[in-house]
């Protein structure tokens, strides 16, 4: 996983094995800002840093002008740190680094910080690069595995989070792992090392409601409790901007899509692996499929499609979103 990389490359730096060039790339920012920050805060001291340390920027500069800055000498220092920020502006010519690559400056850390872009590591760059020195790619996490990575974070710091409170931040900030992170750090300044983060917790210092969102509209409705399920809607009715339908919809349809899947599943304990869930929410699927047999789930799948239809104004006369949540729910457990 790329949190293992990155802890192993900060790892590395700690215990001063540096690397010439460190290339860090991909569609997670997060990684990337993380280890570039930690190169940036640690390498050399204050003292060190105000001649031998630079900061550049890809849209301000050209491969030729890293180049140049990057084979300068230290001054007063065993080592000069240069990092180039927003490099994937440098996209078009970013190849003809090879020519430093090939024969890096020893004394010289090299970061280039390429943000949602990946070179090709077919090509001789990409091999030089992982050859000679670092080169990391952070990927996107799909939101399922999300709360896993709360999780292992949380305990690399001293805290345990309940499964239902890492749901509920992801429901509500997705896969973007800065924001997440940012959060996180939020909790860790009002909680005691050791302690658990908890719904109660989060709802208190995020903002987010614990009895009112799509994650316990979802077990109202595996669990057939439809005064719960209307309940949440009408809150979701009256709070429209904080819970977009949109959003509500999608996550309606993953679920049913994976009760479709654990209906299909002749061995039932490779459920979490299936469907992409904790095993702690496993309990939750085999309520619903008992609530709803497998024709039933398919119906529902195609109520929701229907739902989503006219949300965007295709055969609905300009019916709320509260209007169309409930017609829904209807159609669910009828």
């Amino acid at each position: 996983m790329p949190l293992d990389k990155a802890k192993s490359i900060i790892s590395g730096i700690k215990a001063g094995d540096l690397k010439p060039i460190y290339f860090l790339m991909g569609e997670e920012a997060y990684y990337i800002d993380g280890i570039s920050k930690f190169i940036e805060d640690t390498v050399l001291t204050e003292e060190e840093k105000g001649f031998n340390q630079m900061v550049l920027y890809g849209r301000d500069v050209t491969v030729d002008e890293i180049i140049s800055s990057a084979k300068r000498y230290p001054m007063m220092a065993e080592k000069q740190v240069v990092i180039v920020k927003e490099a994937q502006d440098l996209s078009r010519t970013i190849e003809s680094l090879v020519s430093y690559v090939e024969n890096p400056q020893p004394t010289t850390v090299l970061v280039i910080c390429y943000k949602y872009k990946t070179l090709d590591k077919r090509k001789k760059l990409a091999k030089l690069i992982d050859k000679a020195g670092v080169l990391f790619e952070g990927k996107k996490l799909y939101e399922n595995q999300v709360p896993d990575w709360i999780r292992r974070v949380l305990v690399g710091k001293g805290y345990t989070i309940t499964p239902k409170a890492a749901q509920m931040l992801v429901e509500f900030l997705g896969n973007d792992l800065g924001k997440v992170n940012n959060e996180l750090e939020k909790l860790q300044l009002i909680l005691r090392p050791g302690e658990q983060i908890t719904p109660q917790l989060i709802e208190e210092n995020i903002g987010i409601s614990k009895d009112f969102n799509n994650f316990e509209l979802q077990n109202a409705i595996g669990s057939k409790d439809i005064k719960k399920a209307f309940t949440i809607i009408q809150y979701f009715s009256q709070n429209p901007k904080n819970h977009p339908m949109v959003m509500t919809v999608a996550i309606l349809y993953t679920f049913f899509s994976k009760l479709l899947k654990y209906h299909a599943l002749s061995n039932k304990s490779e459920a979490p692996k299936v469907l992409g869930v904790s095993p702690y929410f496993i309990k939750d699927y085999q309520e619903a499929a008992r609530n709803y047999p497998m024709k039933k789930v398919s119906s529902v799948i195609s109520s929701i499609r229907e739902i989503d239809m006219k949300s965007k104004g295709v055969g609905a006369a300009n019916l709320s979103q509260g209007d169309l949540l409930k017609e829904l729910l209807v159609k669910i457990f009828d």
